[in-house]
């Protein structure tokens, strides 16, 4: 029987084109990259380049109050297209708010007695939010939530400036984390939002407050602002607080004068 004679493999003498082919598709892509490089947009280059040099030039420690690092006017951050226009809208809007708590203070002053406990109402101002802090002691009796008769000209002062600012009024009740007795409230919840309630249903009846811009919130015993571990402390923890908090841009121009 003959024996089949197997042929050669035909060899491939086009292999060289793949190669080619690759380094044909580098080189096209080394010249793409440069010619993108070289076409530099100086505008935008120049604000990106003055975005970083104005984000490391910070309000605060470090700011404002040291010998810059680059010139310019200093920042809160952000891009240097609206980091100008952003920082001084910030500012506006705190000069508005600080002289809003001037002028709560200033009704206040003559109605507050010093003493040695508990400051009646604590008033913070800042980035575009007022804060007043209530001594629940002074505004409510124990375990309960009545207000006290001789606290209603402090909520009428502080009404008379914020109600008619037409701005969201958040109330929220806190208290220590001492069990309640002799009260018909069951728990610290209950407590902490009757009393943030019976001061929003005063502005509303009182005041003539929107009940949409109103809102009550109790947080108990769960948001103290020092450990509860003294007699002291646990009346700092007993407050009602009343924030108003001005969204971005928010100037009040119109409504403080």
């Amino acid at each position: 029987m003959a024996k089949k004679h197997k042929h050669e493999e035909h060899e491939n003498h086009e292999r060289w084109l793949v190669s080619y082919a690759d380094f044909i598709t580098l080189l096209f892509a080394f010249f793409v990259v440069m010619y993108a490089v070289s076409r530099v947009d100086n505008k935008k280059l120049a604000t990106a380049s003055k975005a970083i040099q104005w984000a490391l030039h910070f309000e605060g420690n470090g700011g404002v109050g040291q010998m810059p690092i680059f010139e310019g006017p200093p920042s809160e951050g952000g891009c240097a297209v609206s980091v100008g226009s952003s920082s001084s809208a910030a500012r506006q809007q705190q000069k508005v708010v600080e002289q809003l708590r001037k002028r709560i203070q200033e009704r206040l002053r003559t109605m507050l007695v010093p003493n040695n406990g508990p400051q009646e109402v604590f008033i913070t101002a800042e980035n575009g939010r007022l804060a007043l802090r209530l001594s629940a002691t002074k505004f409510f009796d124990a375990a309960q939530a009545s207000l006290r008769p001789d606290s209603l000209p402090v909520l009428d002062a502080i009404a008379q400036e914020l109600v008619p600012l037409g701005r969201p009024i958040r109330v929220e009740g806190h208290t220590d984390d001492s069990p309640l007795g002799g009260s018909r409230l069951r728990s610290n919840w209950e407590l902490s939002s009757a009393r943030a309630s019976a001061v929003v249903e005063y502005f509303e009846l009182a005041h003539k407050a929107q009940p949409g811009l109103l809102m009550a919130a109790g947080k108990g015993s769960a948001a103290p602002l020092v450990p509860n571990d003294s007699r002291e402390h646990r009346d700092m923890n007993r407050r009602v607080e009343i924030t108003l908090e001005l969204p971005p841009g928010d100037m009040l121009s119109s409504l403080v004068q």
